[in-house]
């Protein structure tokens, strides 16, 4: 018979009772006095407590006999049950032998505990047919002896100590192994340590422009030399109660933008700060006790060869860090997946083109991977659309030129880490008040550095166009500073390290890349120095690239083995007359709608002869698009001499893309400079309101003061869009001027008028009439309180304002109508206020301080916020003749008592926390009944159905984060059916 069809088909309810005879039972406790417990400790033998042979023949007779009466084929043939049964009761009595415990049998399970058995029994000498019938039968035994175990109170209780004893074994090895190995915290501590320490002193310093110092002052420390710059960013998504929507967008320094958006797209003109400020970030979170981890990604280094951006594990292999492979394994993930890192991608337009798809894409998956961390990723205005990281969360932000605080600031530090005499800084910052292009050109810091060392080295004489200032840099560190300092060293003249510098800035931008191989910057020398025979007065292709590397300051070795130029804008400039000198103006053109060519042709126009210009402005205009239209435009200013016919051709055409009708439109059309005014229609020549308010961004964008006068035209204009867009550009222009020509002539007076320092207040004057300012931490008390004695406001908000611990500078000003406190902890004391005609209130100040002695007293209010700490309230602490409109209230009192008095409510928010204290709450909420707007959690929505009318209500918002089940959305709008329901953003959202 084949043993796989040998089966005992016997219920537990028949084996069991047989086999229970065989064991003796046990009383409670974990048996540890009679350790250890052995099998034959259980077995019920006559010897052993109550069990002879004949019992056990009997209970295996037993067995065999019920085993036979089950169903199905007969497993046995006829005459063998008897010799089967002696056997199995020689087997069973092995039991008593068998020098296992109970929790070792159990361990061993059912199969392995019948071979331990069998083993341990003599051999049956049965037949094959009745040896596996009686297998069987001891498989099965077995199965129930073990079972009988674990239902053992001793043995669950012996169980649980042996695990506690495997357990202390377990942990006491572990100890001993890790002290033996380094704790993998510990080794991440450490390396973190490390690895900060070499990231801030790597970017904690910067090269000083146009200079050739000694070698302990060849580096500019980044803390002397930083100057925070202003960045353009959208708007909080909602504004205070009551109170008008915010602005569409407004200024902070770009250092704390990641304070405000964790995830940000920073776009800059080339040379605007926006790698110094990578570093910046980078230094600044390095040098923080357990601040992020910043990663500094420059994707011109990471994708250098088109290779696939890298994983976490490769981030500091592939920017050439002389750390990488000595991370613990897996460092960089933990640092990511624990949410502590901040990445600084620098240089989206620095990717070609066709690969930006795919490093979107490696953005998209390292967010999704690793959610929890912050971005900084950097671009050129025009390479990537405007929204084309706005479906990761990211906000876009524009670096603003540098205003004249900020270049007086810039010219200082660069003044005093040259060692240059003080009188230096101040001739060069009278030269650009009297020299409006230059002022103009100094607010990027690139360029603001090289009119600076050009200033040092020319002793006062400066060029005045942005093609003279990036001649007279070339001339200045090819040849001027090693002839002068009269270095005994091989003379090259200027042109033919031009030659052959041209030649590699034109294959980067043919490639789409800013950083090349220094054997392919070896191999382009080589191939051009037949042409150019004076270079090899230096010696063959390496020594040359040597002295451009070690001499001129143009190029530098990011990585060991590869070189790029110094800045991008000397790329597009030698890349320009190597196309010039090939003839190849198609190519250029060909690459109008390319943004990493738009800089290339602009200086192509500059450098050409007069027929070059004509030919490459002509084919912009043949190829119609807009952005070669606008690019057409653009080099106007840099076409010194041109057919009177082809300018106006140009005229005409970018006279068809104004006004413009998008924002990326209006933003582009600013980046073309002064020139664009010309051709900007004034406010008598928009047809909509949204064309006045993309007018005044494009002439924002302009970045000179001679935006000014035009500005100016538009402030009398009607639109609170416009006005808002007057003062958002504020901080773009010289304060003074601006406020005075712009800012006073605003008709109405300007509101959310931001100020963030002592002297931009000081620069406002007089206003046709009380204006309303966000005061911002930057602005002290002092200064506040002066200007409010000279100017009354009607509109106040103070964000995060530290002025003392009372609104003193408040009192009597009886023009005040609105009034914001927000994030102000150690504001105490509110008497001032008492009294005032305030009628819109929001007051978060983050305190719990008392705010019901103020409110009152405040006769005219309107509407009413207090959130974020205003402490408890109640609805009686409202003056008698206050007529509320707009009610929120973080901490409303569960009974709602004194609100049913505000009959002409109109939108009411009950904090997230807020739940009903009793029927008293229904019966004050459904005496509003002009209520249209109504906030409140989802848990009290069952007290709202039942109790609750509402006749005019139209908007309901829930606190919560559950979605509504069909049966309650029913029931809701059979109560309210004239209301829609809606997830709670905010009541007050406009």
């Amino acid at each position: 018979m084949d043993a796989s069809v040998v089966g005992i088909r016997l219920a537990s309810g028949v084996v069991a009772p047989l086999i229970k005879k065989l064991l003796r039972t046990e009383g409670a406790g974990a048996g540890l006095v009679d350790r250890p417990q052995r099998i034959s400790a259980y077995v019920a033998l006559r010897e052993k407590r109550g069990l002879d042979a004949a019992d056990l023949r009997g209970l295996a007779d037993n067995l065999v006999r019920e085993a036979l009466r089950a169903p199905g084929e007969r497993p046995l043939p006829p005459g063998e049950e008897a010799g089967v049964a002696a056997a199995l009761a020689v087997t069973l009595h092995a039991l008593g032998d068998l020098d296992l415990s109970d929790l070792e049998a159990v361990r061993l399970g059912p199969a392995a505990f019948a071979r331990r058995l069998r083993a341990a029994a003599p051999d049956p000498g049965l037949s094959r047919d009745a040896a596996l019938f009686h297998d069987r039968l001891v498989d099965l035994a077995c199965l129930h002896v073990l079972n009988f175990f674990t239902q053992r109170s001793t043995f669950v209780a012996a169980t649980l100590v042996e695990q506690s004893r495997l357990h202390a074994e377990t942990i006491a090895k572990v100890d001993e192994l890790l002290t033996r190995l380094p704790r993998q915290d510990a080794r991440d501590t450490s390396f973190e340590e490390r690895y900060v320490t070499y990231l801030a002193l790597r970017h904690g310093a910067l090269t000083i422009f146009g200079l050739d110092l000694p070698p302990d002052s060849a580096r500019w420390p980044l803390d002397a030399a930083y100057v925070s710059l202003e960045a353009a960013a959208p708007a909080p998504a909602t504004g205070p109660a009551g109170m008008a929507a915010a602005p569409a967008a407004y200024s902070l320094p770009a250092d704390r933008l990641l304070a405000d958006h964790p995830r940000t797209l920073l776009r800059g003109e080339a040379g605007s700060g926006k790698t110094t400020l990578i570093q910046w970030l980078a230094v600044t979170a390095a040098r923080g006790a357990g601040g992020p981890v910043p990663y500094v990604l420059p994707l011109r280094t990471l994708t250098r060869h088109g290779e696939r951006l890298p994983a976490p594990g490769a981030f500091l292999a592939s920017t050439g860090s002389p750390l990488a492979g000595e991370a613990p394994e897996g460092w960089e993930g933990r640092v990511l997946r624990d949410g502590r890192a901040l990445l600084l991608v620098d240089g989206i337009d620095e990717v070609p083109e066709a690969e930006r798809a795919a490093a979107r894409d490696w953005l998209a998956g390292l967010i999704t991977a690793f959610p929890g961390n912050r971005w900084l990723v950097t671009s050129r205005p025009s390479a990537v659309r405007h929204d084309w990281l706005a479906g990761e969360g990211f906000a876009e932000v524009t670096l603003t030129p540098m205003n004249r605080e900020s270049v007086r600031t810039f010219v200082e530090r660069w003044h005093t880490a040259a060692e240059a005499p003080p009188d230096h800084a101040r001739r060069l910052l009278d030269s650009l008040r009297s020299k409006p292009d230059l002022a103009r050109l100094a607010g990027n810091p690139l360029l603001c550095g090289m009119i600076c060392a050009l200033h040092r080295e020319r002793r006062g004489f400066l060029p005045t166009g942005r093609k003279e200032l990036y001649a007279a840099a070339l001339t200045m560190l090819l040849d001027r500073r090693d002839r002068e300092r009269g270095l005994r060293l091989p003379s090259l003249a200027e042109e033919p390290q031009l030659q052959l510098l041209q030649r590699l800035a034109h294959w980067l931008n043919r490639n789409g890349r800013t950083e090349m191989d220094r054997s392919r910057a070896e191999s382009l020398i080589d191939n051009a120095l037949p042409a150019v025979p004076a270079a090899r007065v230096l010696g063959g292709a390496r020594e040359v690239y040597q002295h451009f590397l070690e001499r001129t300051g143009l190029l530098r070795a990011p990585t060991v083995g590869t070189v790029e130029f110094v800045h991008r804008t000397f790329q597009d400039y030698l890349g320009a007359r190597s196309a010039l000198d090939e003839g190849g103006l198609g190519e250029l053109t060909r690459h109008a709608d390319d943004d990493q060519w738009e800089d290339v042709i602009r200086m192509a126009v500059a450098l050409g002869r007069p027929r070059e210009r004509t030919a490459i402005l002509g084919d912009l205009l043949v190829r119609g698009s807009h952005r070669s239209l606008l690019l057409a435009y653009a080099c106007l200013e840099e076409a010194a001499e041109l057919e009177p016919e082809l300018r106006e051709d140009v005229l005409a055409a970018a006279r068809t893309l104004v006004p413009p009708t998008r924002g990326p439109a209006a933003t582009a059309l600013g980046r073309v400079g002064p020139l664009i005014l010309e051709v900007l229609p004034g406010p008598g020549d928009v047809t909509s309101h949204e064309q006045a308010r993309l007018t005044v961004i494009a002439a924002g964008g302009v970045g000179s003061d001679r935006a000014i006068p035009f500005l100016a035209r538009y402030a009398n204009h009607p639109s609170p869009a416009v006005q808002e867009e007057l003062c958002h550009l504020w901080p773009r222009f010289a304060a003074g001027e601006y406020a005075q020509e712009v800012l006073a002539r605003m008709t109405p007076p300007p509101r959310w008028l931001a100020v963030e320092s002592d002297e931009r207040l000081a620069a406002l004057a007089a206003f046709t009439g009380p204006p309303g300012l966000v005061v911002r931490h930057g602005v002290s008390r002092t200064a506040l309180a002066s200007f409010l004695r000279r100017q009354p406001v009607a509109e106040l908000l103070l964000d995060g304002f530290d002025g003392g611990d009372d609104v003193g500078f408040l009192r009597d000003h009886t023009t005040l109508r609105r009034l914001t406190l927000r994030s102000w902890p150690g504001l105490r004391d509110l008497d001032a206020l008492h009294g005032l005609p305030l009628e819109e209130v929001h007051l978060s100040p983050g305190n719990g301080m008392d705010v019901g002695a103020a409110t009152v007293t405040w006769a005219r209010l309107r509407a009413l916020t207090l959130t974020e700490g205003a402490g408890p309230w109640s609805f009686h602490r409202l003056h008698p003749d206050a007529r509320l409109r707009e009610l929120a209230v973080e901490d409303a009192p569960g009974d709602l008592a004194g609100l049913g008095r505000q009959c002409a409510l109109v939108r009411l928010e009950l904090g997230h926390d807020w739940r009903p204290a009793g029927p008293a709450a229904w019966e004050e909420l459904s005496r509003l009944e002009r209520l249209e707007e109504l906030a409140v959690h989802d848990a009290a929505l069952e007290g709202l159905l039942a109790h609750t009318r509402l006749p005019a209500l139209r908007t309901l918002r829930l606190h919560g984060e559950d979605e509504l089940t069909p049966e309650l959305e029913e029931r809701l709008s059979l109560r309210f059916p004239d209301a829609e329901i809606e997830p709670y953003v905010t009541v007050f959202e406009q």
